[in-house]
């Protein structure tokens, strides 16, 4: 049996002749850039995630890249965020001149952990005379968390929020993998959304995301409407009126195609992401026999009250590189999110940390292994996947 890590024909499939007369629609309308199907995505995302604003973007990147200049930081400025995550979290942080500054993450949900952020903010940081909370040793001021709701799971966003409260910080919230997950349902507050808990919400439409177009695509959704007008003129050069430069932007818009495709996948999101939801739920029960005859396996942990929608469902397991060797070689495709944290990337070397510095993160790089999770994998595959882990570990 071949078992793929993912396989979007599988899902085009079943979407096909919608698909098709979306694009057809766009050709024949000859309006390729922004324009109705763009507008009308917003509004379904934004109805989708009950956010007021929805602002359409060339990628999840740039998402997050524009809500960094639309809340109007300045290099130098500080901005924390997690080590384990894609390096656009980063890389965005970095392009505008500001400064990534990385705590470390919870072990088992693998978002960023309110308890060493707290740790951070009173440990190596200290609040001047202006009431601008600073790092210590670089004098640089923070300003902004960022937060990644990674693999489909909401970061631990009520304690991260108190805490940036009290110190004045604004929060960018990194939902790209994450639309359609929610926070703490049913609870004392009301349901809220990935995106719509910070300042913006950043999702990406990257093609293997739950709601992927064919191509790059993002969004930025928003709770005020100042600063989503203003995250609308940074996408178009910083123009409004066309010509009449305001800001000085980028070019970031989103386009027609793209936009048709997603509207006729957001229809089926709900049900594909349920899909991924059950299909953790079955690997959860496979692996358990697995667990409890004494293999040294980790399965994710879904928090309390969280919907997690599995945009990857990922295990921690001794000889990781072993392991996938030995899914590969059987033909099930597999994936390591992420190999190496980002402080000790190569680019971020004049930041100064070192091995050992964030453990959990780094244990995590050596010991994360993605399995397949697509909504239309079969029970049969998962069985099969599941028998070769046995027989890994058998030996």
């Amino acid at each position: 049996m071949r078992v793929p890590f993912l396989d979007l024909k599988r899902q085009y499939e079943t979407i096909r002749h919608e698909v098709l007369d979306s694009i057809h629609a766009v050709l024949e309308s000859q309006n390729f850039i922004l324009g109705e199907e763009v507008e009308n995505l917003e509004k379904e995302i934004a109805d989708y995630t009950e956010a007021p604003y929805a602002v359409g973007v060339a990628s999840g990147s740039d998402a997050i890249l524009i809500s960094i200049m639309a809340l109007d930081l300045k290099p130098g400025d500080g901005i924390v965020t997690t080590p384990f995550t894609f390096f656009a979290t980063a890389g965005s942080i970095s392009r505008l001149g500001c400064v990534p500054f990385f705590v470390d993450i919870d072990p088992r949900t693998y978002n960023i952990d309110p308890e060493k952020l707290k740790e951070f903010l009173e440990t190596e940081c200290a609040t001047d005379r202006n009431d601008q909370i600073r790092h210590r040793s670089s004098g640089a001021p923070i300003r902004c968390v960022l937060p990644v709701h990674l693999f489909g799971q909401c970061a631990n966003m009520d304690p991260l929020i108190e805490l940036c409260r009290k110190y004045g910080l604004r929060v960018v919230e990194d939902a790209a993998q994450a639309i359609g997950s929610l926070y703490k349902p049913g609870s004392d507050h009301p349901t809220r959304s990935a995106g719509t808990m910070g300042e913006t919400g950043c999702f990406s439409f990257y093609p293997s995301k739950n709601l992927g177009a064919f191509g790059d695509g993002g969004m930025v959704i928003c709770q005020d409407g100042d600063l989503a007008e203003r995250i609308r003129i940074l996408r178009a050069h910083g123009s409004r009126p066309k010509y009449h430069h305001r800001l000085i932007g980028l070019n970031s818009r989103l386009d027609s195609l793209q936009a048709a495709v997603l509207r006729v996948k957001l229809r089926h999101l709900n049900q594909w992401s349920e899909a991924r939801r059950q299909n953790a739920f079955r690997y959860d029960e496979l692996l358990e026999t697995l667990i409890n005859e004494g293999q040294d396996i980790l399965p994710p942990l879904t928090e309390n009250e969280n919907r997690h929608i599995f945009n990857q469902y990922v295990i921690q397991v001794v000889k990781r590189d072993e392991l996938r060797d030995f899914l590969r070689s059987h033909d099930i495709g597999t994936d390591i999110y992420y190999p190496l944290p980002l402080h000790l990337q190569e680019c971020y070397h004049h930041l100064g940390y070192r091995p050992g510095d964030f453990k959990v993160s780094e244990e995590a790089s050596r010991a994360v292994l993605a399995l397949p999770i697509f909504p239309e994998i079969t029970p049969e595959e998962q069985s099969y996947v599941v028998e070769k882990i046995r027989d890994f570990f058998q030996g």
